[in-house]
């Protein structure tokens, strides 16, 4: 099955140490999945096992009552569906990704 293309964005709470914590936790599981576009946002081309791996990684990190954490299916083609404004981050979402 072809990987899908997903948009990973988060919003920590940073206002204790235990926060500031997550928040590095929770940047650090999505690098291992996708390419950082903004501050809290990623880009992931991901297997639906893979997306099974990030949600259930993600669910461990985040705090449910304080934190808020979305994944969006972005739309194919990505390029016909895709503004960007502003500086944009130079890279192909479909090649592999280095950890």
């Amino acid at each position: 099955m072809k990987p899908i293309e997903f948009l990973v964005t988060y919003d920590v709470a940073t206002d204790t140490v235990a926060g500031r914590r997550r928040l590095r936790r929770v940047a650090k599981v999505c690098e291992g999945f996708g390419q950082r576009v903004q501050k809290s946002v990623f880009e992931c081309v991901l297997s639906e096992g893979d997306l099974a791996r990030l949600t259930e990684r993600l669910r461990r990190e985040v705090g449910v009552k304080e934190d808020s954490l979305r994944i969006y299916r972005l739309r194919e083609p990505r390029g016909e569906f895709l503004v960007v404004i502003g500086r944009d981050v130079p890279f192909d979402i479909h090649d592999a990704i280095v950890v």
